[in-house]
C-alpha cells in the first residue's frame, strides 16, 4: 500500500481520530539524567476515546494539534488510501536555534513500515530551513519509542527544556543536533 505524504491545514487537524494509536506495551522507561530505567509490566494504549475531553480522547489530541500549529507548528500528514495514518507536527524555533518534535503518532498497523521515519525526516528538513540547528522531543516512554528515537539519533538529555519537563514530567526528554 502506497503513502503520501503533505503538509496538513489548521481544518485537516481534526483527522487525527483516523490514527489507531493502539500500542501493547511490556516495557517503559524512567528517565534519571541522561540514563533510562526499564520498568516491566502492562502498559498498553488503549484507541484514542471518541467521547469526552480528557487526555486520550480524540478531542483533546485534537486541540493539541491545533495549538502547536497556532503556535508556529507544521503539521505533516502521512495518508493511505484517504485514512490519515501517520502525523508529525515541528515547532521551530521554541528556543533559538532549538525546534520541537511536538508530536507524532503513527497507526497500528503502518509501525515499522517507515511512515514514522519519512515523517521525522520531513518535520527535521523543516526544522532545519527554519534555521534550527537541534531538535528536543518528549517521548512517551514506552520501549519502543524510545527506541524509535534513538534510532533517529536522539539520545535523552539530563539537562530537558524547563518547560517541557514541567509538561511531560514522566516521558523521556531527547535531544539531537540536525545535520546540514
Amino acid at each position: 500500500m502506497s503513502v503520501e505524504y503533505r503538509r496538513l491545514d489548521l481544518g485537516e487537524l481534526s483527522r487525527v481520530g483516523e490514527i489507531d494509536r493502539t500500542e501493547r506495551i511490556d516495557t517503559i522507561y524512567v528517565q534519571r539524567g541522561a540514563t533510562l530505567e526499564a520498568v516491566s509490566g502492562e502498559f498498553n494504549a488503549p484507541a484514542w476515546r471518541t467521547e469526552g475531553a480528557g487526555e486520550h480522547s480524540v478531542s483533546h489530541q485534537v486541540d493539541e494539534c491545533k495549538r502547536w500549529v497556532a503556535d508556529g507548528g507544521i503539521a505533516i500528514g502521512a495518508f493511505a488510501d484517504d485514512r490519515l495514518v501517520g502525523i508529525g507536527i515541528v515547532v521551530p524555533h521554541l528556543r533559538d536555534g532549538i525546534a520541537q518534535l511536538a508530536y507524532l503518532h503513527v497507526s497500528d498497523g503502518f509501525r515499522g513500515r517507515g511512515v514514522g521515519g519519512r515523517l521525522d525526516d520531513e518535520l527535521e528538513r523543516l526544522a532545519r530551513e527554519h534555521g534550527d540547528t537541534a531538535m528536543v522531543v518528549s517521548a512517551t516512554p514506552s520501549a519502543n519509542t524510545v527506541a524509535f528515537y534513538r534510532g533517529r539519533g536522539f539520545e535523552p538529555t539530563a539537562t530537558p527544556l524547563p518547560e517541557l519537563l514541567e509538561l511531560e514530567p514522566e516521558d523521556v526528554h531527547m535531544a539531537k543536533r540536525l545535520g546540514p
